[in-house]
């Protein structure tokens, strides 16, 4: 059995463990209910016999059976309620979880891996789970116990219609056992189909305009086209497997049910049925007997979704250790001094080092300048600083202390960061700039946004600072967008700013506005700016020249 494999299965083991305590409160109406269908069936075998034998109808039997039927539909009801709780909660905590491993792993960690797979893994496969925690414990438990609790009164009133109903009920889970061996393989492949479908389509929205202006519409949709027809292939080989367990509890039930009818024919026949009342309350448990079965086959569809999920959550980054024992350290909001000492780190020992060896000091208050061409390990250098990756050799201090000691909750506070293409999401302008302090008040926020200049363009719009845009920052420029990510930073107002090429993608005229927006940021704050752009260079520092990882040359400030 390959590791990917074992660990989905360790998983579905842990997961079917937390969700047997919600399922408790599914079992036990569900339970209550088959021990009300068996009254009702005495109660309507005592009817119809009563009719053969030429008696009257008994109000009172009647009456009862109406509210026994009234009693079952407000348990049914209650289970249902029970099990949608249940799924739900399941899959609010597996989202949560997944969400918390994604971000501690960070970046770094993640790195190769497809956001669309991504995206699938925490809304797709985590819904997918919602049968496995809302039907599938409860039916696997009640498949066992519904069952036995009805053919032990089969078998109180004929030992051999109880045979008959539990040889029929063995049938059924081997059946679906040798169905779901070939099932299992099919989920696995429909979710595998499912995923890459939705990387691709992902991946074709982002570059819509490079696809039209290189004239691939018809060949992308053809492959798009395909793609959706290998799913839907494998999506209905998945249901022909569900068809056929469905079909073997069928098989099961009519032949149970023929059996008994042809016996007590027979005896009926032979005049050896003395009260047929009897035959008629086995006949009707044979469908309730089978109800907890047939909810068992209908749920195992839902384990096999859960199987393909599981393998996908279970290869997740691993959750964060726990802090260590040692105190960790926090560092004081000001003056900020940066030292990298002998830094050494590689992403792939084998493609050799990005950093080999980096020292140097960023004073507090002063901008430091990292100068190199791509590759030099800048970017790197930004993600030791975001505390996102760690040296493999040497360390890196923040007024001291290694940065590794910090507490994160504390590095975060002290960092302000601005990228090559700022994150804007989905709403207005102003809960844009908002992210970056959610508490800030309306005065503090409009001021961030008149000193990062975002109020040159938004006063333009219809509704100024509370004009919606759309993912991406869809319906703004580059420049604009570049502009609410420094308004974030003025709101956050963090004492250490780090900087990554935040004027690359930008026109000379955007360009130079963005850096009059810079300069009034950097001033009294601890920056360090990665740029090959000349026109950054114009906000002065002291300079660092990155050569292979290494610092080939530095300069005081200018």
């Amino acid at each position: 059995m390959s590791t990917s494999k074992a660990a989905a299965q360790q998983w579905s083991k842990d997961q079917k463990k937390l969700g047997r305590r919600a399922a408790g409160f599914v079992i036990l109406p569900a339970l209550l209910n088959s021990l009300l269908g068996v009254a009702a069936a005495f109660i309507l075998a005592s009817v119809l016999g009563g009719f053969l034998l030429g008696a009257k109808l008994d109000v009172t039997l009647a009456a009862l059976f109406a509210l026994i039927a009234l009693c079952r539909a407000v348990l049914i009801f209650l289970a249902d309620a029970a099990a949608q709780r249940a799924g739900a909660t399941a899959r609010r905590r597996l989202r949560t979880e997944a969400f918390t491993r994604l971000l501690e792993a960070g970046p770094s960690m993640l790195r190769g891996q497809h956001s669309g797979e991504l995206a699938a893994i925490v809304v797709d496969k985590i819904e997918a789970l919602d049968g496995f925690f809302s039907r599938w414990i409860s039916a696997n438990q009640l498949a066992v116990l519904a069952p036995l609790m009805i053919g032990l009164f089969a078998f109180s009133q004929d030992r051999f219609a109880g045979y008959v109903l539990f040889g029929a009920g063995l049938f059924v889970p081997f059946a679906m056992a040798i169905a779901g061996i070939g099932a299992g393989v099919a989920a696995r492949r429909q979710v595998v189909a499912m995923t890459r479908l939705q990387a691709r389509f992902l991946d074709r929205v982002r570059g819509i305009a490079t696809i039209v202006l290189g004239g691939r519409t018809e060949s992308e949709a053809q492959s798009l086209r395909l793609a959706a027809e290998e799913l839907s292939r494998r999506t209905m080989r998945v249901l022909r497997v569900a068809f056929l367990s469905s079909a073997a509890l069928d098989l099961a039930a009519a032949f149970a049910l023929v059996i008994l009818a042809v016996h007590y024919g027979a005896q009926l026949r032979r005049g050896d049925l003395a009260d047929p009342r009897m035959a008629l309350f086995c006949l009707l448990l044979v469908p309730e007997f089978f109800a907890p079965l047939r909810a068992f086959a209908a749920a195992y569809q839902d384990k096999l979704h859960a199987a393909g999920s599981a393998e996908a959550l279970s290869a997740l980054p691993p959750a964060a250790e726990p802090p260590p024992a040692l105190p960790v350290r926090t560092v004081p909001a000001h003056n900020i001094t940066i030292v990298f000492d002998g830094v050494h780190f590689a992403w792939d020992t084998a493609r050799g080092p990005v950093l080999d060896g980096l020292s140097f000091r960023a004073p507090p208050n002063e901008v430091t300048l990292l100068v190199g061409n791509s590759g030099a390990g800048k970017s790197t250098i930004m993600e030791m600083m975001l505390g996102f990756i760690h040296p493999n050799q040497g360390r890196i201090t923040i007024n001291g202390a290694d940065i590794k000691d910090l507490v994160p909750e504390a590095l975060a506070r002290l960092t302000a960061w601005i990228g090559q293409r700022p994150i804007i999401f989905a709403g207005t302008i102003a809960d844009n700039i908002r992210f970056a302090r959610p508490d800030a008040t309306d005065e503090e926020l409009r001021h961030a946004a008149h000193l990062a200049l975002v109020d040159r363009f938004a006063d333009a719009l219809p509704e100024g600072l509370s004009t919606r845009i759309g993912d991406s920052g869809y319906g703004l420029s580059g420049g604009q967008a570049q502009r609410i990510a420094i308004a974030r930073a003025f709101l956050k107002n963090a004492p250490l700013l780090l900087l990554d090429e935040p004027t690359s993608h930008l026109d000379p005229a955007t360009e130079a506005e963005v850096l009059e927006s810079l300069r009034r940021l950097v001033l009294g704050r601890t920056v360090i700016l990665a740029s090959h752009a000349t026109a950054a260079h114009t906000i002065g520092g002291r300079r660092i020249d990155l050569v292979d990882g290494k610092a080939v040359a530095q300069r005081g400030a200018a």
